[in-house]
């Protein structure tokens, strides 16, 4: 693909890894679609290549109006997503349902939405975001895995259906960043449904989360894989992101 001419849109772009995807591609030449549930035009730098449209992955008309809008595109980013940090008796099946509505149908959606244009074209690049905690077992994250897990599955899948249309489909494994805003999100949704009976443990995995002393990952090993997953034609389906994924992914 040449960055000249192409154009990636990328869904979550208000924050995180999703927002330095953008920028990233941005200053690379490419055109960059850049979405969000409410648009800001102060996040990303001005460029006749940027176009900062709203979009809501759990919306079908907002999906239906984002895609319209767009035009044309080369490749799809499926970042946006939410967290859940909480043992399952702490999680309503109504929070559950929201976070399936976003992290997995959301990517669904968007996938299904772009797909008709890319078949006719034989050609385009999809790029699933899931997370590294797919790849190893643990605890208060049992839904917000199944999530992600869902999407995985989704995602290898759906590259074999797609390959006879000259379609790519890549996932992207991110590790722990605590730099994003994803860890404070995901701790404040857990708040809301407090189980006495895991406060003592929930206490205990919370700091140890925060005073780990482990490989983190940082938001350029996620754009840098998504660069590769988008512009390499021999990516592996999967790319961990991140030293902590990197290692969960070799263990």
């Amino acid at each position: 693909m040449s960055s000249s001419t192409s154009t990636i849109l990328i869904t979550g772009c208000s924050s995180g890894f999703g927002l330095d995807t953008a920028r990233f591609f941005l200053a690379q030449g490419w055109h960059v679609i850049a979405t969000m549930r409410t648009p800001r035009d102060d996040l990303l730098p001005r460029s006749e290549r940027l176009r900062v449209l709203p979009l809501d992955v759990t919306d079908a008309t907002s999906i239906r109006q984002c895609v319209e809008a767009a035009g044309p595109i080369d490749a799809l980013v499926n970042n946006a997503g939410i967290g859940l940090l909480a043992p399952l008796e702490g999680v309503t099946l109504d929070q559950a349902r929201v976070l399936f509505e976003t992290n997995t149908l959301g990517t669904m959606a968007m996938t299904q939405a772009v797909l008709p244009q890319l078949r006719q074209r034989k050609a385009g690049v999809i790029v699933n975001v899931t997370s590294s905690v797919t790849l190893k077992p643990l605890p208060l994250l049992s839904v917000y895995t199944s999530s992600k897990a869902a999407v995985n599955a989704f995602t290898e899948s759906l590259a074999l259906e797609l390959a006879p249309f000259g379609i790519r489909v890549r996932l992207v494994l991110p590790g722990r960043a605590p730099e994003t805003r994803f860890g404070d999100n995901a701790r404040q949704r857990m708040t809301g449904e407090p189980h006495a009976a895991y406060t003592d443990f929930q206490a205990r995995m919370f700091a140890a989360m925060r005073d780990a002393d482990t490989p983190v990952t940082q938001a350029r090993d996620v754009t840098e894989a998504v660069w590769r997953a988008v512009t390499d034609p021999a990516a592996p389906m999967r790319l961990p992101a991140g030293a902590d994924a990197l290692a969960l992914a070799a263990a």
